[in-house]
């Protein structure tokens, strides 16, 4: 078992009043470091002095460790791990620039994975061609809801799976972990096609990039499995966050009203035990945060490290995520269904608000 230096690039700010404007992740990333032997807890960089200078406190760093330059920090001490917990408009210029710096051996990055696609795109290939281990924390994949799910499904409870339903939270943001769920309940399978619509009527910008207000969105995997998203107004298309329908029955994860997990066949309904586990974290009191399945995330990034194999979190899995998100908005731009691989660069949601196609209004919330 290997011992790993770590840093963490975008502390943030007092992690004790979340945000859209930022959640802290530094934070999360950095109690999971702490609870794992693997890993050792370096230094910290966040362009806001007294960010960087209360997390140094928390985690008890000394003032060497502590950079509001992340280069300066990558040169004088080398980690070997780093998390990257910046906005997703500055995701690929950190990532590339640890990775290049010749000594980092894995970047493990916020979501979503980049505001455009060419520069998702950019991570991953610039990451291969440093052989530099690049994962994102899609971290839910690690909560019992959806590792029990997933376990149902391989055993043949429901027989074939035919639709993954997503009945919760947003298309980009919450999205890259609902529909990265998708995809690992799909067996990773990528997307052949997406077609979607939205409205954009009331301005919502979250960790700098526009989101919408309501969206609808279809897609197909190549082995014939449908994805469908709902958000905002009419989300609630049916009584659960997820709804995973087989050939031989269905799986519900978050039941309104009901239990974390929920199997049914032949028109019967029973509950499967999760413990006191939910979509969002385990129920149990670990740290300041409470536990969020980011130490299990973080455990598979090191895991992956010793065994040499690509992590779950991989950055070319999450790249398969990206592609039906930014697909989904390409979608409403081209009016129609936009077959894959996907071949466009930019973000199509935020071009459709520069160009005035969206007209989103600025909302007073006072």
């Amino acid at each position: 078992m290997s011992t790993y230096t770590v840093a963490v690039i975008g502390t943030g700010p007092d992690p004790s009043n979340p945000s859209v404007q930022g959640f802290a992740m530094g934070y999360r990333h950095a109690e999971a470091y702490a609870v794992d032997d693997r890993a050792e807890l370096v230094g910290a960089a966040d362009v806001v002095p007294e960010n960087v200078a209360a997390f140094a406190e928390e985690f008890d760093l000394p003032d060497d460790a502590v950079f509001t330059d992340y280069e300066e920090l990558l040169a004088s001490l080398n980690p070997d791990v780093v998390s990257v917990c910046v906005p997703p408009a500055i995701h690929r210029r950190v990532v590339v620039d640890c990775a290049r710096s010749g000594a980092v051996d894995a970047i493990h990055c916020e979501k979503p994975m980049a505001d455009t696609f060419a520069d998702a795109r950019t991570m991953v290939q610039e990451c291969c061609r440093q052989d530099v281990q690049l994962t994102f924390n899609r971290q839910r994949r690690f909560g019992k809801p959806f590792t029990e799910a997933k376990r149902l499904l391989d055993e043949g409870e429901i027989g074939s799976l035919q639709r993954v339903e997503i009945a919760w939270g947003d298309f980009y943001d919450t999205g890259a972990h609902t529909v990265d769920l998708a995809g690992m309940f799909n067996d990773e399978c990528p997307a052949e096609w997406v077609l979607a619509g939205l409205d954009y009527r009331e301005e919502d910008i979250r960790f700098g990039s526009h989101q919408e207000n309501q969206m609808w969105a279809q897609w197909r995997y190549d082995n014939g499995v449908y994805g469908v998203c709902s958000t905002g107004a009419g989300s609630d298309i049916h009584d659960a966050a997820f709804l995973l329908r087989g050939t031989e029955g269905a799986i519900r994860i978050d039941v309104d009203d009901g239990p974390m997990l929920e199997l049914e066949r032949a028109g019967e309904r029973e509950a499967v035990d999760v413990g006191s586990e939910t979509m969002h974290h385990t129920g149990e009191e670990e740290g300041r945060f409470g536990s969020h399945f980011q130490d299990r995330a973080v455990a598979e990034v090191l895991d992956a490290l010793d065994e040499g194999r690509e992590p779950v979190l991989s950055g070319k899995r999450g790249l398969n995520t990206a592609e039906i998100l930014f697909a989904g908005f390409e979608s409403v731009r081209s009016r129609g269904r936009v077959d894959l691989p996907l071949e466009l660069d930019d973000n199509p949601l935020e071009a459709m608000v520069e160009d005035g196609d969206l007209t989103p209004a600025v909302v007073d919330d006072e």
